[in-house]
């Protein structure tokens, strides 16, 4: 490992993670693991590209310098971006497998037990099958989770940083909420949210805004589409924004026109929900309880809506197509894991369906404390009305 000037976080951080790494390789009894997931590999060492697509792991060996493993056109963001040292890569026309093959043969982890991310996006299954046919003695097994056990709580240093991607979400939001107006289109509004989420320091998102009008609000996460707002009509936006790769989000609802009795009584509810959130999420609490506290809430609703998802999800590192943490926790019935300081939740109090045909929502991202949680929010919790 060797320390550079362009790493995020300092080194000192990166060498916690990759020796937490080890001890649960230890633990697992893996000789060494190829970590392919971009998240993951951002992780530990800072990499990131956006040609992640093409193969691309860290070989890390229970003893002995990690090695990345890249395409050739990507090996100098290991040496802009990251504290690695010892890199291999591969033509376009090359082959990657087994490359990865050679080098562990190299390293002798071979005949060891190696590890490999079978739930990795970008490891397909015809690259997994070549891996395997290669370690026909069996000792090549899944390692999924041995790096995400280190993401799911935060540390001091990663809050800051989820700090400063909530800065870029709530510009982004503000923009959003003053350009809804009768006649405009929703790509006006998008590209309002756009131009101040990146303006204020804001990275590209994982997944840029949803942007949905009137009956458009029934789509599940549909972006905008040209069509023009009108009169008395809903908007209902949710916006991530990202500051090197770290993410936070938030929905909120605007409404032209006096609010109805129904969005008055949905207002209402999520604005509880929330409160609820803000008072009883904290070290200690299950996930499956997390959850249980908000569906109970919105269960409760007069204007017919219904939370028809998880009440939310860890959110943080992340690379297109998605901005959540969610398979790392997902607040669902069933989960007995229990809060901890430092895990980070984007939690969506959002009613489907009121009055049969429409969808609004305000969520919150927080994280959790020593003895509770905190917003990385500061805007209002209330439709807006105009």
């Amino acid at each position: 490992m060797k320390e550079r000037d362009c790493l995020v976080f300092p080194f000192s951080e990166y060498e916690k993670r990759v020796e937490a790494l080890r001890t649960r390789m230890q633990e697992r009894r893996f000789d060494c693991v190829i970590i392919s997931d971009p998240s993951n590999l951002l992780y530990l060492t800072g990499y990131q590209t956006t040609g992640y697509t093409y193969f691309q792991a860290l070989i890390v060996p229970i003893d002995g310098e990690p090695i990345m493993i890249t395409r050739g056109m990507e090996e100098s963001n290991v040496y802009a971006r990251t504290w690695v040292e010892k890199t291999k890569t591969y033509e376009d026309t090359g082959d990657a497998i087994q490359l990865v093959v050679n080098t562990l043969k190299d390293m002798k982890s071979y005949n060891g037990r190696v590890g490999f991310e079978r739930n990795s996006y970008f490891f397909p299954a015809y690259q997994q099958d070549r891996l395997l046919h290669a370690f026909r003695n069996k000792k090549a097994y899944d390692c999924y989770g041995i790096v995400e056990d280190g993401r799911v709580c935060k540390s001091k240093c990663e809050i800051e940083i989820l700090k400063k991607a909530a800065l870029a979400t709530e510009a982004g939001m503000k923009a959003g909420i003053e350009a809804v107006k009768a006649g405009v289109t929703e790509d006006e509004i998008a590209a309002e949210i756009c131009h101040e989420m990146f303006s204020k320091g804001g990275h590209y998102p994982a997944v840029l805004p949803y942007v949905t009008s009137g009956p458009r609000t029934m789509i599940g996460h549909a972006t905008w589409e040209g069509r023009k707002v009108k009169e008395k009509e809903h908007v209902f936006l949710e916006v991530g924004g990202c500051f090197q790769r770290y993410h936070t989000a938030m929905m909120r609802t605007v409404v032209l026109g006096e609010l109805t009795d129904s969005f008055r009584d949905a207002e209402k509810t999520i604005k509880y929900a929330l409160d609820e959130v803000h008072t009883h999420f904290g070290p200690g609490l299950t996930v499956s309880n997390a959850h249980k506290i908000v569906k109970d809430v919105l269960s409760r609703n007069n204007c017919g809506g219904e939370l028809i998802t998880r009440a939310g999800y860890s959110i943080g590192v992340a690379f297109p197509p998605s901005w959540d943490e969610g398979s790392l926790i997902s607040l669902k019935p069933g989960d007995k894991r229990e809060l901890k300081e430092g895990m980070v939740f984007h939690v969506i109090p959002w009613l489907w369906g009121i009055d049969g045909d429409k969808t609004v929502g305000t969520s919150d991202t927080i994280y959790i404390t020593e003895d509770g949680c905190k917003s990385f929010f500061s805007l209002e919790e209330n439709f807006f009305v105009k």
